[in-house]
């Protein structure tokens, strides 16, 4: 079996589990007990019942005990996380990088989902996100962890500026999150990150808007698209920035 689906599959084993942290942390439960269990009859669910994606298409998205009917989300994240965990281990191979982006991609898919389905940004992720990421840029390199540190207060202070400035449109969960993506990204990476997040949010928003399935008042969660700009400028930042650098000094 090659190390790439080895990933592949860790990859699916933390979507299962963060699919109970986008469950549980926005309702303030606990993601260790009580073990998983149907949220409508409260049976404990089995280890057959367990396996990332191939249970719920085995049991066709329902419950074995009673019936009801699962969210699709469940084999999305698994499938969407093991996905970006193979990804990540083919771009940055043995590094730390590969690290950094594994628990990058944990806390943004929790943190894309919780906001999507609560509008809320989970504290726990974000505490998780800046020590495990703290540490890590840390053991890469302290001059990393140092810029990281300078770059995430500098993004959590720009959209809280934004915030005060725009009285609202974005939430204080976003600020929090814009200083974990300082952290993962540095200096260059966090303004391509942010970048892409305005850019991504503006079209949605207007789209939705031309659609009628939003009025121009109404709120949309801005932590996905944090979290695609995040993910945008982890992969492939530094190619955008060499690239734009390139078309301002030919």
């Amino acid at each position: 079996m090659g190390t790439g689906l080895l990933v592949f599959l860790l990859g699916l084993s933390v979507g299962s589990f963060l699919n109970v942290c986008i469950e549980r942390l926005p309702k303030g439960e606990s993601v260790i007990s009580p073990p998983s269990h149907c949220a409508a009859c409260g049976h404990r669910l089995g280890l057959l019942d367990l396996i990332p994606v191939l249970s719920y298409f085995y049991l066709k998205g329902r419950c074995r005990y009673c019936q009801t009917s699962f969210s699709l989300q469940y084999p999305m994240v698994e499938m969407i996380t093991g996905l970006l965990f193979a990804g990540a281990w083919a771009r940055f191979g043995y590094s730390w990088n590969v690290l950094l982006a594994w628990v990058l991609v944990s806390c943004l898919t929790v943190i894309t989902v919780a906001d999507l389905k609560h509008m809320v940004i989970p504290d726990e992720v974000i505490i998780f996100a800046l020590v495990t990421g703290g540490i890590l840029l840390y053991l890469d390199s302290w001059a990393r962890l140092k810029w990281g540190l300078a770059s995430g207060l500098g993004a959590a202070n720009f959209l809280a500026l934004v915030i005060l400035v725009s009285r609202g449109g974005m939430g204080w969960g976003d600020v929090k999150l814009a200083g974990v993506l300082g952290l993962f990204l540095g200096v260059g990476g966090t303004l391509v990150g942010l970048f892409v997040a305005f850019v991504a949010g503006a079209l949605v928003g207007l789209s939705l808007v031309v659609a009628g399935r939003k009025g121009a008042k109404d709120l949309i969660p801005f932590g996905p698209f944090l979290s695609l700009g995040g993910l945008v400028a982890f992969f492939w930042g530094q190619e955008i920035v060499d690239w734009y650098l390139k078309l301002l000094v030919p």
